[in-house]
């Protein structure tokens, strides 16, 4: 289970409505991670999170305008990372470290939000595919630049995320702020081609290419009417990439109208709405891994959630 925030979240809520408890209740080996950088993963072999601030060698250049002011970057080596990162790194340490552990059990991935963005990411670069049986994305996220969000959309443009406090690396919200500001899903600009050229032998940034993830990925997609991150016409965009090289019977969506970001977590229904079928959905996987999303539109519908059930129906 991965989000891009403290893996507490996943067991916040009281037993009956948290999904980390719901999951082991249900007899699930549940393996929670941290993101780099919140407070509960900070540890480092080498480096520390308090380490004097440096003038980062990789964007040392870069100045931002904030109103009036131009502010200079400074960067740790501790926070010198992104997404990029967690996708290339991070996300196969813990899912290798998982699947070790527990005698080559493939794994079932849950993500929530930023945590569906780096498994979409290593999916497109055919990693991890070997060792995981299937993929719930939960306000999954890639394409964010269609989003409605003013304050969001402010904050992209002026940089306002890059100098506020963050439990989080800030070159790792430059590159979210790209996200908005393209159109594409793709690795960190460094805002010049000379030092595009120097990380990736090329003037501009690589590409994800999601829809080269693997066909036969079965994969779960749900989210929100009212949520102003990932919002229905960015996810829509995102499942319209997917199924053009995807095996349409191997993605189910469910759109939830009244559910926001924040709902898949803490909903007071969601175990209802969003978890029962997840749970059906991964033991059907566990049974016929070929036709585990064929019946979980079944048990979509079985439990009452309103669903954009084909992915290939994307609007």
């Amino acid at each position: 289970m991965v989000m891009g925030q403290d893996g507490f979240c996943w067991v916040l809520s009281n037993p009956k409505q948290s999904l980390g408890f719901i999951l082991a209740d249900g007899g699930y080996d549940v393996w929670i991670a941290n993101c780099r950088g919140t407070k509960s993963s900070r540890r480092h072999i080498s480096l520390s999170p308090e380490d004097p601030v440096r003038m980062s060698s990789l964007i040392k250049k870069m100045y931002f305008k904030i109103f009036t002011k131009r502010v200079v970057v400074l960067l740790q080596a501790f926070w010198d990372w992104t997404w990029d990162q967690l996708a290339a790194y991070d996300l196969p340490a813990v899912l290798g470290f998982v699947y070790n552990k527990t005698g080559g059990k493939k794994v079932h991935y849950v993500g929530h939000s930023l945590g569906t963005l780096i498994i979409l990411a290593a999916f497109s670069e055919n990693k991890l595919v070997d060792i995981v049986r299937s993929a719930v994305l939960l306000c999954p996220i890639a394409y964010l630049n269609r989003m409605k969000s003013r304050l969001i959309l402010l904050a992209a443009h002026i940089f306002l995320a890059e100098h506020g406090p963050q439990s989080s690396s800030m070159k790792n919200m430059i590159h979210m702020s790209q996200l908005v500001r393209k159109q594409v899903v793709r690795r960190y600009d460094y805002g010049n081609e000379k030092e595009n050229m120097k990380h990736y032998g090329q003037p501009q940034p690589p590409v994800y290419n999601l829809s080269s993830i693997p066909r036969h990925m079965p994969m779960f997609l749900t989210h929100g009417g009212q949520d102003f991150l990932g919002d229905v016409p960015d996810t829509r965009h995102l499942l319209r990439t997917l199924v053009r090289q995807h095996d349409s019977d191997d993605i189910e969506v469910m759109y939830m109208p009244d559910y926001a970001h924040g709902d898949f977590i803490m909903g007071f229904n969601a175990p209802q709405l969003i978890y029962e079928p997840m749970v059906e959905f991964f033991k059907l996987c566990n049974v016929d891994k070929e036709r585990c999303s064929e019946r979980a539109e079944k048990a979509v519908s079985k439990f009452g959630a309103t669903a954009a059930r084909r992915a290939s129906r994307a609007q």
